[in-house]
């Protein structure tokens, strides 16, 4: 009787036991972490390798801002014509410029001048002379006006043929001076606003005179507000500085110096040093363009 009640002893025991750890079990899991609420799960730890990327938004499909649509310009103000400045001490004020009537000698060559083998020579053009533009009233102040000269008894002819209106190239129509350098001198009788002097030296054939230089001056000896308006003279040998103009050949339109827009002087003077024929100096014409001072 006693082996059979030991053993079931044992086996009650072993069952207790199993009982036991059992609810052991059951009540160590649902009891939460210390500090935890019972109604919460704990929440995984997430590392910055596995946090979620944001979602990425397809630009290519979304809406272009439009484009700006073009302000029209607004028409620019028209620019104001450009004044045109008088110098102080010109007369001119604000009177158009007209062309000047020029009477023109006819010419007595045809062609174009040889090349006479002169430094700093202009090249003819081979066509007219544009009109001269001066004031309007502008006329030949030296018409008839006194004329001096360096050489007071010319090889041919007479000073005051210098101012007589004649331009031709005709024997009988010119003044011949001697060697070297000779200048003539014009009287105009008053101050003047002189805008060009034109000169005919010799035209009957193509020549080249050489240290032409023009001045305007207040007296007669060339002292007070002398102005040089023109000088071809390459080395100064006619003592008044080389000069910046070329040297020109001779036709029938003359050379005409421009003064513009106007030099002040009672009194125009002309030089010359022989020519590319010979030593001696010739004088057919000369006209000064210009207006009375007012």
């Amino acid at each position: 009787m006693m082996p059979r009640s030991l053993s079931s002893i044992v086996k009650i025991c072993v069952l207790v036991l199993f009982v036991t750890s059992v609810c052991l079990v059951v009540s160590c899991k649902k009891s939460p972490p210390e500090g935890q609420p019972s109604d919460q799960r704990p929440q995984p730890s997430v590392t910055p390798a596995q946090a979620p990327e944001p979602p990425k938004v397809d630009t290519s499909k979304a809406p272009k801002p439009p484009a700006e649509t073009p302000t029209a310009k607004a028409p620019e103000a028209p620019k104001a014509p450009k004044e045109v400045k008088t110098p102080a001490g010109s007369d001119t004020g604000s009177s158009a410029l007209a062309a000047v009537d020029i009477k023109l000698p006819k010419p007595m060559f045809v062609g174009t001048p040889q090349d006479t083998r002169v430094p700093n020579l202009e090249k003819p053009s081979g066509k007219p002379r544009p009109s001269f533009l001066a004031p309007p009233g502008t006329k030949n102040l030296a018409l008839g006006k006194p004329v001096s000269s360096s050489d007071e008894e010319p090889i041919i002819g007479e000073i005051e043929m210098i101012t007589d209106g004649d331009k031709e190239a005709a024997d009988g129509s010119y003044v011949e001076l001697g060697p070297f350098l000779q200048h003539v001198t014009i009287d105009l009788g008053a101050k003047q606003e002189i805008y060009a002097i034109l000169v005919w030296h010799y035209h009957k054939q193509p020549c080249v005179y050489f240290d032409v230089v023009a001045q305007v001056a207040d007296d007669a000896d060339f002292i007070t507000n002398v102005k040089t308006v023109f000088n071809n003279d390459v080395d100064n040998s006619a003592g008044l500085g080389v000069g910046k103009n070329m040297h020109y050949t001779e036709t029938a339109e003359g050379k005409l110096i421009d003064c513009m827009p106007g030099v002040r002087g009672r009194y125009v003077r002309l030089y010359s040093n022989g020519n590319t024929s010979n030593d001696l100096n010739h004088y057919i014409e000369v006209d000064v363009y210009g207006k009375p001072v007012e």
